[in-house]
């Protein structure tokens, strides 16, 4: 046996030997503790890699046992990809391929719920009519807020790819504000005219976009139109039980549901 080795990956430490973090070479980390690529030290002398030290447990352990075991609650699937993309340890890599396909099979059937409610308030702001000159204006604006639940976790995080927030100029993608992996809450607005682009900010006011598309959703109409097209690329149809037609028509409730 080969002396035991500390390593502090991303602020964690980890004891383990030469032969596992070398067995397979071509790796990361074989070529790290071959002495292919220079290694760093931290001020305790223990190798040091800036990488994420929480999922590191699982490409450790991979190294060890060649089998890749996740708890069954695991949700951070993204994250273990872009780290085991890292570390470049190929049998890893195609096990987490196979992981990711026994996962999305589970999750084939799978049911959507969509509760939408709208409301108008009115916003006011200050415009610009020429320097040192001000004037006080009004408008009406439109308030969305969907609640989505979804037994699929992949869905929602499909959806997550799909819809950005505008908010002070940037575009930012909703999977961040998924915290529940089977529910997100969206609340956004419609573009006013005349209200200028540093309000919104100020006002705290976040608009919905589809991207690619680069699409604004101002209605709930478009809101509509593109979960339906997303879901159904993912294989959900309406559900023909519920809810009331007179519900789905009026945009207040959307169900879906999708089978093996």
């Amino acid at each position: 046996m080969s002396e035991p080795i500390t390593l502090n990956v991303g602020g964690k430490l980890y004891t383990t030997s030469l032969s596992t973090l070398t067995s397979f070479p071509d790796s990361m980390l074989g070529a790290m503790f071959s002495g292919k690529i220079p290694s760093k030290k931290d001020r305790q002398g223990n190798c040091f890699i800036d990488r994420d030290g929480k999922i590191f447990r699982y490409i450790l352990n991979f190294l060890r046992t060649s089998h890749l075991d996740l708890p069954e609650d695991f949700q951070e699937m993204g994250l273990l990809r872009r780290e085991v993309d890292f570390y470049q340890i190929q049998p890893l890599i195609e096990a987490l391929q196979e992981k990711e396909v026994e996962l999305s099979k589970a999750e084939k059937n799978a049911m959507l719920n969509i509760t939408l409610d709208q409301k108008t308030q009115t916003v006011h702001f200050t415009v610009r009519e020429a320097p040192q000159i001000y004037s006080l204006s009004s408008s009406n604006m439109e308030v969305f807020s969907a609640n989505i639940f979804s037994t699929s976790c992949l869905f929602l995080k499909l959806l997550g790819s799909k819809l950005y927030y505008c908010f002070n100029g940037n575009l930012s993608s909703i999977s961040s504000y998924l915290q529940d992996p089977n529910h997100l809450t969206l609340d956004w607005v419609a573009s006013v005219e005349g209200l200028p682009e540093e309000e919104y900010t100020r006002q705290n006011l976040k608009r919905l976009w589809v991207v690619p598309d680069n699409k604004q959703i101002n209605s709930f109409q478009v809101f509509v139109e593109e979960v339906l097209k997303i879901a159904m690329s993912d294989g959900f149809c309406i559900d023909s039980s519920h809810p009331h037609t007179s519900d789905f028509m009026n945009n207040k409730i959307i169900r879906l549901i999708r089978y093996k």
